[in-house]
């Protein structure tokens, strides 16, 4: 698929997607989702990549979905249609992990977009919000579910209800974002974090990332025991098997992604 929308790169083994529709600061798009989805069935087939950076520009990871695109749309139109669940979740069942770098602004499906990623690395000029409230709609791609677990309910509610944006240093200590870096230092950063990633045992990595999200989707009692039996697991891979032998003899882990 020739992508109109997107760049996609590899360095070592991290996959970057950068969002690129400058004119629109990136806007969501019917198209973009469609590219970013064969982009990353591209990257979860791939056996050399072990993690990928999302990324945007420095003015806009992506400012929103296309209003244009959706303006004329009726009820019927978007119930029929199904309207954002075609290809739009593709982030949320990715099993490699995703690291989001946001610059600028992240608003609307741009702040959603990001908190589908696993986490998220924040330029210091970073902007989130969920402005849909003054377009006389609402976030409909997970907005009020994933920033209220993100942020706490009383947060997440006056965002939605106000559309007021929040700051890197308000989404860092709201627990939004995992932390804040120079935005000239953003890429290197973000690149040089899934690279240690990437390293990694690639079916240990993706057995840690289900089971942290099993956290939000289902009762202490029950995520405890899914972990136990995961844990369980890694002692019929070649890899744990690897990491505690080298341990023991002091040297670095060669792992197998067996």
């Amino acid at each position: 698929m020739a992508y109109n929308n997107i760049v996609t790169d590899t360095k070592g083994a991290v996959g970057i997607i950068r969002l690129d529709r400058p004119k629109a600061l990136n806007a969501l798009c019917a198209e973009l989702f469609e590219e970013l989805a064969d982009a990353l069935d591209k990257f979860e087939a791939d056996e050399n990549i072990g993690a990928v950076v999302l990324t945007g520009s420095d003015k806009a990871f992506a400012a929103g979905a296309d209003i244009l695109e959706m303006q004329p749309k009726t009820y019927m139109d978007v119930y029929k249609s199904d309207f954002l669940s075609q290809n739009s979740e593709r982030l949320s069942t990715f099993r490699k992990p995703v690291i989001a770098a946001v610059a600028g602004y992240a608003l609307g499906g741009g702040c959603e977009l990001a908190m589908m990623c696993d986490f998220i690395l924040a330029a210091d000029n970073a902007q989130f919000g969920q402005p849909e409230i003054k377009l006389g709609t609402i976030p409909g791609l997970g907005g009020t579910q994933r920033l209220t677990r993100a942020v706490g309910k009383a947060k997440a509610m006056e965002m939605c209800l106000t559309g007021r944006m929040m700051g890197a240093e308000e989404a860092e200590s709201s627990g939004l974002v995992s932390r804040i870096v120079p935005l000239n230092d953003l890429m290197d950063e973000a690149i040089k974090v899934a690279g240690e990633i990437a390293d990694l045992s690639q079916p240990i990595v993706m057995m840690c990332k289900e089971s942290v999200n099993k956290a939000y989707e289902t009762t202490l009692r029950e995520g405890i025991m899914f972990e136990r039996r995961l844990f369980h697991s890694t002692f019929s891979t070649e890899d744990q098997k690897e990491g505690m032998s080298a341990f023991a003899e002091k040297r670095t882990p060669e792992f197998k992604n067996r």
